[in-house]
Formats: C-alpha cells, sequence, structure tokens
C-alpha cells in the first residue's frame, strides 16, 4: 500500500516560500518544513526523495517487517554465516562499536531470547566476506534505537544535494533535524529548545505504561515517566547516546557520561533530562 504524502504550500512574499508536507515511515508520522525560493513542484520533489530514502531504509533494517534484510538475518544467522548488504553490515558494526564506547548501555541484542550483557558477543562479523554469524540461537538484533538517528543523517545529506539550508524535519517528536532558520526567525525552537544545525533525539516512557526500551543490565523495560533528550551535529550518534543514557539510571548515568566525555567533546552533545 503507498502512503499518501500531504502538503501545504505558501508562495513566497518578499523571501522564501514555505512548504509543510506529512506521511507516515518507521510507525511514526514524519513532518518535514522546506523553507526555499525553490517553486512547490521542486520542492515536492525533495520530499518525495526523504520518503523514497526512508521507505528504502526500512526494506533494509525494519525489526519488525518479516521481508526486511535484517530480519532474514535474525532467522538465519545462527544456522551460517550469511552475507550482509554494504550498509546494514556498516550499521551493524557500528552498533558494536557503540555497545563498547557506551559501556554495554547501547545494545540493539537486548530483543534476544534468554537475553544477557554478554549476549551481544555472540554476534560476529566478519569483514574479510562481508558476513554475520551468530554463535548461539534466538538472537536477534533490534535496531529501531538506531535507525531513526541514521535516516535524519540521510536526509541531511539529500537536504545538502538539494541545496535546501532552512528545514525542519520531525520523526514522531523524538528524532528531529533542524537546519538553518524557521522562517519567522533564528533557528527552530522544539520543545522550548532552540536548534539550529543540529538534531535532537529522545529516548524514554511518556507515561507510566507506554515502556519499550529494555534495559542492558538487567534485560527489563525501564520504568517510569521520563525522557532523555540529547542535541547533536550527528542524528546517530545521538539516537544512540539517548538510547543509553535512559537505559542507565542515576549513578550508572555518571560513570556512562565520564566514558562518553571524548564523544561529548566530538559530537559537541548536550543532554537534558525531563
Amino acid at each position: 500500500m503507498q502512503t499518501t504524502i500531504q502538503h501545504l504550500y505558501k508562495p513566497p512574499h518578499n523571501g522564501n516560500g514555505l512548504l509543510y508536507a506529512w506521511f507516515s515511515s518507521m510507525h511514526t508520522r514524519v513532518d518535514i518544513m522546506l523553507c526555499s525560493k525553490k517553486p512547490e513542484e521542486e520542492l515536492m520533489l525533495v520530499v518525495d526523495r526523504i520518503h523514497e530514502e526512508l521507505q528504502r531504509l526500512e526494506k533494509v533494517a525494519n525489526y519488525y517487517d518479516p521481508a526486511s534484510e535484517l530480519a532474514s538475518v535474525n532467522r538465519t544467522a545462527s544456522i551460517s554465516p550469511v552475507i550482509l548488504s554494504e550498509e546494514l553490515y556498516a550499521m551493524i558494526d557500528c552498533c558494536l562499536e557503540y555497545n563498547r564506547k557506551t559501556l554495554g548501555y547501547f545494545d540493539v541484542t537486548v530483543h534476544s531470547e534468554q537475553y544477557n550483557p554478554n549476549t551481544i558477543h555472540s554476534v560476529c562479523l566478519s569483514a574479510e566476506n562481508r558476513s554475520i554469524r551468530f554463535l548461539q540461537n534466538g538472537i536477534t538484533i533490534n535496531l529501531s534505537g538506531f535507525l531513526k538517528g541514521y535516516a535524519l543523517d540521510n536526509i541531511r545529506g539529500i537536504l545538502k544535494e538539494s541545496r535546501i539550508e532552512d528545514a525542519l524535519i520531525n520523526m514522531g517528536n523524538s528524532s528531529i533535524l533542524a537546519l538553518g532558520n524557521h522562517p519567522m526567525g533564528t533557528g527552530w525552537e522544539v520543545n522550548h529548545i532552540l536548534l539550529h544545525n543540529e538534531c535532537l533525539t529522545t529516548s524514554g516512557n511518556d507515561s507510566p505504561d507506554r515502556r519499550h526500551i529494555i534495559s542492558p543490565r538487567n534485560g527489563k523495560l525501564v520504568e517510569g515517566a521520563k525522557q532523555i533528550s540529547v542535541i547533536t551535529e550527528s542524528g546517530t550518534i545521538g539516537e544512540i547516546i539517548s538510547t543509553s543514557l535512559f537505559a542507565a539510571n542515576g549513578k550508572q548515568r555518571i560513570t556512562l557520561l565520564a566514558a562518553l566525555s571524548p564523544l561529548v567533546n566530538k559530537y559537541k552533545i548536550n543532554y537534558t533530562q525531563i
């Protein structure tokens, strides 16, 4: 079924025109605002490219789609090695690297059967033939705490190629890319935070009943209505860090932040707890 893209357009008046478009993708609503002197038809072509890119990424790495490449890996990698596409190999390799850098608080194997903090070490990548093998049964990789941030970085590339300097991409209020300026001012204000050429990624529970992040320390859902938001230049890194900080408790977070200090400086990371 083809997803419907809806949009509104305000023609330019002594400045840029404004296109607002929205559609569903990656199990959420995606809202796009583009400010530019380009005509409506050209701006809609940019929106189409963004939509197609999100659909493509879902075919690669959607944990919940049985037809995705990732789902095929989860079904068969414990039986025999699986040759990966270059992109999925790079995604999983990145996630294994950041499992180490986050002291295990970012773990894409937490949905595995009989999970424990060492489960991720049974995921074996071979750079020689770009393959993956699970050393035990019941392992699954879930990239949901990674994919939207990765998508934001790809969308940034599309906007740069299209010479769109002022834009806001909002994926379900949890993964946001803000470029340039709002037509009425400097930067983009989102949840009382002023963003300018930055990503805002949020992990957490918005109510006591809505819990979806599993702690790698005990394999249980993190309780409580709280959220961690991270502001950084990279959506991928922001998604990883916000997930890690939320999975850690208060005392653990102090240790984790100390370990993350090189990344905090490199990627200009700020975070806030709600």
